[in-house]
């Protein structure tokens, strides 16, 4: 039996050839549900850390071997000299560095053994021919020293598996656990909720299969968030064949656990989750697939939030956002991606979420998809364009310029990692060109601020900052907790 592969958008195909750009579809996308209350401190110092994909890197002579890099927030924000380097060569973890195994193309940080510490769990597509299994699931656990290879484990899967696609987290049965969605089953229908807490050998407390596919459709993009107000976290996953779009399926959080009969939802090419109208649900925003074209590279791109009601997603309070609407900057134009990534937080500090919004096709004057990012505000009425902001390379005070093919915002992740109670973006710009080295990548860190975002002492880092392999690595290409990969499998 054969193990199914993400399909491959035409963009991304590209960037196996060298020419990098982002797909619309976005491979299996990772969703926070109660953006407000998930920390990401991985050694408990009180400061929110970001863990950095580079997937493409290569690294023990392996192509697409990839890496990731820690970064532990200060009050500085991002560090070189506070960046641990993590790959499958490191002591301590799991398998080893091999072609195509793009290691940490997805990844998701929660405290998922329940120590207070938030640990790291991430995918890697390694081949275990012994069991016919295609991927893992690693589990880096958090420590007050940082996060190693030290204990990390590999969550085992049953023979004939597709192991770690659309793997997203939250409490599914309301226990204060948080629990794992991800594919690891024998069946290719079938994924498994690994309910927590996980014990340090990897397994669950409890686990539960989901038939989610009646089709061969693929699972692109998933979210977690109580959208019905009834204190449980809910799970929606969003589907594609080919080049179309298959719509999408709400799963129920219960006191057993996800419901087994799923209510329909409307497609979605990439997702963020927050109540951003504090009503008491969490409303699901989303990126719209143009005509249900997954494939479209010359879409615009449009924002759509379905507000949380008693009974999920509303159908009916909805709101559509895009470059033309009312205080957004900028023009809707061909290729933009409006709604590439999406990222809740509270950048202003308010108490309402914000929703940071990557255009990673947006030219900046003659710089074809140099990329950018749009803050667009939360308050009592939700989402609107009211007081948007806009930054990329060429905005005053962020480090570096604009240049074409650099996609700005092609990872987008709003989290407080200088403490001051503020959300601050952190933007990848994986096709950044370092001098000579191609498509090495790199993120920045722009300060939240009373006002919303702000350029001011915004700092930058990329792969020959923290002595990391950085030729065509995609540094920036995924970060976790954000809302999936760009990057397939090659």
């Amino acid at each position: 039996m054969g193990i199914r592969r993400p399909a491959i958008s035409t963009a991304v195909a590209a960037a196996l050839i060298g020419s990098f750009s982002v797909p619309i579809m976005a491979g299996s996308a990772s969703a926070e549900g109660s953006a407000a209350t998930v920390r990401e401190d991985f050694n408990g110092d009180g400061y929110q850390d970001i863990a950095v994909a580079a997937p493409g890197a290569q690294v023990g002579g392996h192509t697409w071997a990839g890496y990731i890099a820690i970064t532990y927030g200060s009050a500085q924000g991002l560090d070189p000299a506070r960046t641990t380097v993590i790959h499958q060569d490191t002591p301590g973890v799991p398998g080893a560095s091999g072609d195509n195994h793009v290691f940490g193309y997805d990844m998701i940080a929660r405290d998922l053994d329940g120590d207070g510490l938030t640990d790291l769990a991430l995918v890697t597509r390694d081949y275990q021919p012994e069991a016919n299994v295609s991927g893992s699931v690693i589990v880096l656990w958090g420590r007050t020293t940082g996060i190693s290879g030290q204990d990390a484990v590999r969550i085992k899967a049953p023979a004939n598996a597709q192991v770690g696609a659309d793997i997203t987290a939250g409490d599914f049965d309301h226990d204060g656990h948080v629990d794992l969605f991800m594919g690891n089953g024998e069946e290719y229908d079938y994924h498994d909720v690994l309910y927590g807490p996980l014990r340090r050998d990897g397994s669950p407390a409890r686990e539960q299969q989901l038939l989610v596919y009646s089709t061969d459709n693929t699972i692109n993009t998933t979210a977690a968030g109580d959208f019905n107000g009834d204190g449980i976290e809910d799970l929606a996953t969003f589907y594609v064949y080919e080049n179309h779009a298959e719509g999408g399926k709400l799963w129920l959080g219960t006191e057993d656990g996800l419901s087994t009969v799923p209510q329909r939802l409307n497609s979605a090419a990439s997702a963020a989750v927050a109540d951003f109208d504090q009503d008491g649900y969490a409303d699901l925003a989303t990126r719209i697939f143009p005509n249900g074209d997954t494939e479209n590279e010359e879409d615009s791109g449009t924002v759509k939030i379905y507000y949380g009601s008693p009974s999920g997603p509303s159908q009916t309070r909805t709101r559509t956002i895009t470059q033309n609407t009312a205080g957004v900057p900028g023009v809707s134009e061909k290729s933009d991606q409006f709604g590439g990534r999406l990222s809740a937080g509270d950048a202003n500090g308010d108490g309402y979420p914000d929703l940071a919004v990557g255009v990673p096709g947006e030219a900046i004057g003659s710089k074809a998809k140099a990329g950018a990012v749009v803050l667009l505000k939360g308050g009592q009425g939700g989402l609107t364009g009211t007081g948007a902001q806009a930054f990329h390379q060429d905005t005053t005070g962020v480090p570096g310029a604009a240049e074409s093919g650099d996609v700005f915002g092609g990872s987008t992740r709003l989290l407080d990692m200088t403490g001051d109670g503020k959300a601050d973006l952190i933007a990848g710009a994986p096709g950044e060109n370092l001098g000579t080295i191609v498509n090495g990548g790199a993120v920045w860190l722009l300060r939240g601020s009373t006002s919303g975002l702000t350029a001011s002492k915004s700092v930058a880092e990329n792969p020959v900052d923290i002595s990391a392999l950085a030729t065509k690595a995609l540094f920036g290409e995924n970060l976790s907790g954000d809302n999936g990969p760009g990057v397939a499998i090659p």
